[in-house]
């Protein structure tokens, strides 16, 4: 088996269904299984991915286990040379498997790869190539540093606008809505981490395949559609703490130590003072006539990353 399609769903029946049917019209030379981990969906889910594709492996859990464990649980029993974490909100083209095992085979050094990641409306989800979240890059972030000097490596750390999106080069960040990672790799570094419930393990991941000495690519010679929630609805409490305690989780496991403390008190007030904001933001907004769906889909929301990304 060359490739295993690992997609999470949580109340995303027709996303799902959309998404897998994208995949099933893949036209690649590759050999590959779809695994589906649903976690406790109330919809109608499972029922229509096993009627309408009773080839797909369907893990099912009794509760919503996060976006981490849930992928664990499919790469335990992956079976592919190369695994692939996509969000059953995105619609990949017929030629994307194809395109990406190939860049893959091309330069075995490299552990994780990711295409372009497009919107509905067509813009680039900025996302899907990413610096590391250190204190200096989310600051120039958080304080509009970034979108003043678009152009400016220094200002630009994290989404990296300076850099044309239609070539090819190493980053530091994919984004878990499309991740390619070598089986190798994932024997070596491990799976996600499941500190982490809905948001961070796709940094986290990137950060320790790249300490393991694998490098990580961005490749837009093929791409696929993200299409993600709206912003303009209330949101869970749930959803807003786990934004933030993500933002706390990385810091403190990969830079509290290579800080000093006022560095590291300025970032955790930082984390505070935008939960606190974020808050206040959402009582503000009208309330959200759809299900919430915490963990069918890979968020990287903007409010995500301001001080931890």
């Amino acid at each position: 088996m060359d490739l295993s399609v690992i997609i999470v769903s949580y109340n995303t029946s027709p996303l799902t269904l959309d998404c897998l049917r994208s995949v099933y019209e893949s036209e690649t030379v590759y050999s590959y299984e779809v695994i589906v981990v649903d976690n406790a969906s109330k919809d109608d889910s499972v029922a229509a991915i096993r009627e309408e594709f009773p080839q797909v492996r369907v893990i099912v859990n009794k509760e919503n286990t996060g976006f981490a464990k849930a992928n664990n649980q499919a790469m335990e029993v992956a079976l592919g040379r190369y695994v692939l974490l996509l969000n059953s909100d995105t619609v990949v083209q017929p030629d994307t498997f194809q395109t990406m095992i190939a860049y893959m085979e091309e330069y075995p050094e490299v552990g994780a790869s990711g295409c372009k990641v497009i919107l509905p409306d067509g813009s680039l989800d900025k996302a899907c190539r990413r610096g590391f979240p250190t204190p200096s890059a989310s600051f120039y972030y958080a304080f509009g540093f970034s979108k003043l000097f678009p152009n400016s490596p220094r200002f630009n750390q994290y989404h990296l606008s300076y850099l044309d999106p239609n070539e090819t080069y190493p980053i530091d960040c994919l984004i878990g809505a499309f991740m390619l990672v070598r089986q190798e790799t994932i024997r070596e570094v491990g799976g996600l981490d499941e500190t982490f419930f809905m948001y961070g393990e796709d940094i986290d991941w990137c950060y320790r395949i790249k300490e393991a000495g694998w490098s990580i690519h961005y490749h837009p010679a093929t791409y696929i559609v993200h299409y993600k929630g709206a912003s303009s609805r209330r949101k869970p409490v749930k959803i807003i703490y786990e934004f933030h305690r993500a933002m706390w989780v990385f810091h403190r496991k990969h830079y509290m130590r290579k800080y000093a403390w006022p560095t590291n008190l300025a970032v955790y007030c930082g984390v505070a003072l935008k939960f606190t904001l974020s808050l206040l933001k959402n009582k503000l907004l009208p309330r959200s006539t759809q299900t919430p769906v915490p963990a069918a889909t890979h968020s990287n929301s903007n409010a995500n990353v301001e001080v931890r990304r």
